[in-house]
C-alpha cells in the first residue's frame, strides 16, 4: 500500500518529493515510486457554479430571480486544469492508497482547495492526515509529516472556508445583478457608455469606501495658517533654539488668537507677542535629564512587510507577496500568508537554528555569530516576541536560517529578504537608549504691548513659556543592525522631537533644518555639559526671535501599503506599530486576500494606483458605483460590519458558533437588502450626485 502526498503546487511536490527521498523521475502531474506518491493542485482545481447551472432562468439577469439563495451549492471542475484534476482524482481513488496527506498551503484557503477536490472526486474509504508546515525546509516537511494529524481535526477550519466562499458569492452575485439591473443603465448613459456593470464584493466594495472617504475628507478640507515663535538662546559660546508654548501663566491663555498650543491664526498676533517680551534675557523654569527605551519592533507579519516595501520601495502590495510567496518556496523564509507579529513557542526552542544559518551571508555574519555566542536568543521565549495567544494558524515571517538560494533572488527580492533578516536579528539585541534633555524656560512679558513705561509692576508683566527639547543617541543597542547598512539613521527621530515638527510639509523642512543643528550641538560634549549644569532660576541670554510660518494640511491619501495595514485594522489607519500591535479584533479581508482584492480594484479602474509613489486615488466610475451602493445598501461600505462577517467566520473555524447559525443570518442579510433595493426609487436624486462629482474629473 502507498502513502498519497497532495500539495497545493508542483514546486512544492518537488519540495516533498526531496524530503521524502523519493528517487523516481516526475511522470505527468505526480511523482511515484515504490510506497509513495506525490501529486498536486494548481492552485484551485474546482470552483462554485455559476447561477444559470442551477436553472437555465438565471442567466438572464431579472430582479424577479433576486434573491438567488440556493439550498444545496454546486461546484465543478475549473475546464484548463481539468487534466490535472482527472489525473488527481484517480490517485485519489486508486486501489493501492491507503493514506492521503493533505500537504497544500497551511491556511483556511489550502483547506478550502483540497476539500473542493476531496469532495468532487468522491474520496471514500482512505485515511486523511493534514500536514501543518511553517516552512518548506526538508525538516519541518518531515516535521509535519510524522506529525500530521486526522483531518476531522480541521473541520471547523473547512466549513469556515466555504462559509467564506458562500459569502463572497452570494454578495457578489445578488448585490452585483441587484445594483446594475437597477442602477447600471443611468451609470452607463451618464458615462455615455453602452453598458454598465456593477462590480460588487464583500471586501472590495468597503475598500472602495475608505478610499473614496479620505479623498471627500481632503476635498473638504480648508487650510489654515499658523504661526510659530521661536526664540534663539544663547549660553557661554553656544545659541540653540526655544519653541514658544501657551502656558496658565501666559497672556494668551485660552484665547481664540491660537492654533493649538504653540502658534498663532495670525503672523500679526505672533510679532505682537514677540513685541512684548522685554528685550533682556529667560530665565530657566525648569531642566531635565532622562533616558528613553526603544524597544526592537515585533516582527513581521505579511500586511507589515507589504507597507514597509510600499513606502520604502515603492512596490505594490501583490509584487510584495510574490516576492515573499518566491522566497518561502525557495526555504529562505517561513510561510508568508500570516497574521501574526510573534514567534510560537515551539519555534523558539529551536531558533538558534535560523540564526546559525545566516551566518551564511556576508551582510548577517558577524550579527549572527554575536548572537550565538553571547547565548542571547536563549531567553527569547520570556519576551514579547513569543506569544502562543496571538497565533492562529502561523507565526511571524522570519528568514529559516536555509540560505542556498540567496543568489537566485532578484535585487529587489533581496532587499525584502534583508528587511525581514534584520528585524528578525533585532529582537536578539537589546534596546537602543536615548538620553533627552527638555528645558523649560520663562520670559517676562508685559500684559498690554500698548504699555510705554520703562518702569513695569508685577502687575503688568506675564510670564511667557518657551520649550527645547535634545535627544541623544547613548547605546544603540538593536539600532546596531541598521547602522550597518540602511537607509535610516539611528538618531533620525532626534533632536525637537514630534511636538516640535508642525502639520505642513514644507513647515517640516523648516524644522529639519532646526533639527540637523541641534543634532550637531547635541553631540558636542560641552555642549551637553552646558545644558546639563542648568538649573531653576539660571539666566540665558535672547539673541533673537523669529516667527516660522505652518500650514495644516488634509489628511494623507491611502498608499497601497497604507491601505493593506488599515484594512488589516478594520479601517484605522494608525502608523505607530505598537499601538497597532494592541488592537483587537478582525480586519477586512485575510492576510492571503488583501493584495488581490487591491489589484482587482486597479483592473476594473473603481481605483487608480501611482506605481512611482503607490498613492491609491478613485476614478469617476469608482466614486458613481460609490454613490449607487451608498444610496442603496450602505452597509457595504462601512469597514467594522465587513470585519464583524470576518470574526464571524474565525468564530466558526474556532467552533464557538456552527455554520447553520452563521449562514442564516448570512441569508436574512442578503434578503433583506435585496427587497430594501427593489423598492426604492432614488435614480433621479442619484443622477444629480453624479453631476456633482464628475466637477472633481473634468480633466
Amino acid at each position: 500500500m502507498k502513502n498519497l502526498y497532495i500539495a497545493e503546487k508542483p514546486s512544492v511536490a518537488q519540495e516533498f518529493a526531496k524530503a521524502l527521498k523519493i528517487k523516481a523521475s516526475r511522470k505527468k502531474g505526480c511523482i511515484e515510486s515504490q510506497d509513495s506518491i506525490v501529486t498536486w493542485c494548481v492552485g484551485h482545481l474546482v470552483t462554485m457554479s455559476y447561477p444559470e447551472k442551477y436553472d437555465p432562468i438565471y442567466k438572464r439577469w431579472s430582479l424577479n430571480t433576486l434573491p438567488f439563495l440556493p439550498k444545496v451549492f454546486k461546484y465543478e471542475v475549473i475546464e484548463n486544469v481539468k487534466e490535472q484534476f482527472d489525473i488527481v482524482s484517480t490517485l485519489l481513488n486508486r486501489a493501492d492508497v491507503s493514506t492521503i496527506y493533505i500537504c497544500t498551503d497551511s491556511g483556511r484557503e489550502g483547506e478550502y482547495i483540497y476539500r473542493l477536490v476531496d469532495e468532487m472526486a468522491n474520496v471514500a474509504g482512505k485515511k486523511r492526515k493534514r500536514v501543518w508546515i511553517d516552512s518548506q525546509t526538508e525538516e519541518e516537511i518531515l516535521r509535519g509529516i510524522s506529525e500530521a494529524k486526522d483531518w476531522s481535526e480541521y473541520d471547523n477550519l473547512s466549513s469556515s472556508a466555504y462559509l467564506r466562499a458562500k459569502e463572497d458569492y452570494l454578495m457578489g452575485i445578488n448585490f452585483s445583478r441587484l445594483l446594475t439591473l437597477k442602477y447600471g443603465n443611468t451609470i452607463a448613459g451618464f458615462l455615455k457608455k453602452d453598458r454598465a456593470v456593477l462590480s460588487v464584493g464583500r471586501v472590495m466594495t468597503c475598500v472602495i469606501g475608505m478610499v473614496i472617504r479620505r479623498e471627500r475628507e481632503i476635498r473638504d478640507f480648508l487650510k489654515i495658517p499658523f504661526y510659530k515663535v521661536i526664540a534663539v538662546l544663547s549660553k557661554e559660546e553656544f545659541n540653540f533654539p526655544a519653541e514658544w508654548r501657551v502656558d496658565a501663566d501666559s497672556a494668551y491663555f485660552g484665547s481664540p488668537l491660537l492654533y493649538k498650543e504653540n502658534g498663532f491664526k495670525k503672523k500679526e498676533d505672533a510679532q505682537k507677542l514677540i513685541d512684548s517680551i522685554i528685550p533682556a534675557n529667560m530665565q530657566v523654569f525648569k531642566s531635565e535629564k532622562k533616558k528613553e527605551i526603544k524597544n526592537p519592533p515585533l516582527l513581521y507579519n505579511l500586511a507589515e512587510i507589504q507597507n514597509e516595501c510600499s513606502k520604502k520601495f515603492k512596490i505594490s502590495p501583490d509584487e510584495t507577496l510574490k516576492a515573499v510567496q518566491s522566497m518561502y518556496e525557495k526555504k529562505l523564509v517561513t510561510y508568508p500568508r500570516t497574521d501574526a507579529r510573534v514567534l510560537s513557542s515551539a519555534a523558539a526552542k529551536e531558533i538558534h537554528k535560523n540564526i546559525t544559518g545566516l551566518k551564511g551571508i556576508d551582510l548577517y555574519k558577524d550579527f549572527a555569530q554575536e548572537i550565538i555566542a553571547s547565548g542571547k536568543y536563549k531567553n527569547i521565549e520570556k519576551t514579547k516576541y513569543v506569544n502562543d495567544s496571538r497565533i492562529n494558524d502561523h507565526y511571524a515571517i522570519i528568514p529559516t536560517g536555509q540560505t542556498g538560494a540567496y543568489n537566485t533572488l532578484s535585487p529587489i527580492g533581496k532587499k525584502i529578504y534583508d528587511l525581514i533578516c534584520r528585524r528578525f536579528l533585532a529582537i536578539f539585541y537589546p534596546s537602543a537608549l536615548y538620553e533627552r534633555y527638555n528645558l523649560e524656560f520663562i520670559a517676562n512679558a508685559k500684559k498690554n504691548t500698548d504699555l510705554k513705561s520703562p518702569v513695569l509692576t508685577c502687575e503688568d508683566l506675564k510670564k511667557e513659556h518657551f520649550v527645547s527639547s535634545f535627544k541623544l543617541l547613548k547605546s544603540e543597542g538593536y539600532l546596531k543592525l541598521y547602522n550597518s547598512n540602511t537607509d535610516t539613521p539611528a538618531n533620525s527621530d532626534s533632536g525637537l522631537g514630534k511636538d516640535f515638527v508642525s502639520d505642513k510639509k514644507s513647515d517640516i523642512n523648516i524644522e529639519d533644518d532646526i533639527d540637523k543643528n541641534i543634532q550637531k550641538l547635541i553631540e558636542i560634549p560641552a555642549f551637553r555639559q552646558m545644558i546639563s549644569k542648568l538649573k531653576n532660576g539660571d539666566i540665558v541670554n535672547i539673541g533673537g526671535f523669529d516667527i516660522k510660518e505652518g500650514e495644516t494640511s488634509p489628511p494623507k491619501r491611502y498608499t497601497s501599503g497604507s491601505m493593506i495595514l488599515a484594512m488589516e485594522n478594520a479601517g484605522q489607519l494608525i502608523e505607530d506599530e505598537e499601538l497597532r500591535s494592541l488592537i483587537k479584533g478582525s480586519g477586512i479581508g485575510t492576510s492571503a486576500t488583501r493584495a488581490e482584492i487591491l489589484k482587482k480594484l486597479f483592473t476594473i479602474k473603481y481605483l487608480m494606483l501611482n506605481n512611482k509613489t503607490q498613492v491609491i486615488t478613485p476614478t469617476l466610475l469608482g466614486e458613481l458605483v460609490y454613490e449607487a451602493v451608498n444610496a442603496s445598501i450602505s452597509h457595504l461600505l462601512n469597514p467594522e460590519l465587513t470585519a464583524s462577517w470576518e470574526k464571524g467566520l474565525n468564530c466558526v473555524s474556532q467552533g464557538t458558533i456552527t455554520s447553520d447559525e452563521y449562514m442564516e443570518k448570512l441569508e436574512n442579510f442578503v434578503s433583506v437588502r435585496t427587497a430594501n433595493v427593489i423598492r426604492l426609487n432614488n435614480q433621479y436624486v442619484l443622477k444629480q450626485a453624479y453631476d456633482r462629482i464628475a466637477g472633481f474629473y473634468k480633466s
